[in-house]
């Protein structure tokens, strides 16, 4: 499947948690003016509510995210 390049560098949240090795979890991007849903492979478990980088595209709609300090507070945040 085609790379989603322009996923690559956006921070998002994790929507539902990631399971490491064991599974994707599910991440929302702002990205094309608004926010889209991709499934979120990691190296470790994250859980939900994460801010997470997007590091890498598996293909369409799953990428590679690693967890992301948000040192200026001002990655998006999913509403509880």
């Amino acid at each position: 499947m085609a790379r989603d390049e322009s996923s690559i560098g956006r921070v998002g949240v994790l929507a539902v948690a990631t399971r490491g090795v064991a599974g994707p979890g599910e991440v929302l991007i702002k990205i094309r003016g608004g926010s889209e849903a991709f499934l979120a492979w990691s190296d470790k478990p994250l859980p939900k509510g994460t801010t997470v980088l997007v590091i890498e595209s598996r293909g369409a709609r799953a990428v590679d995210v690693i967890e992301w300090e948000d040192a200026l507070g001002e990655s998006p945040r999913i509403p509880d």
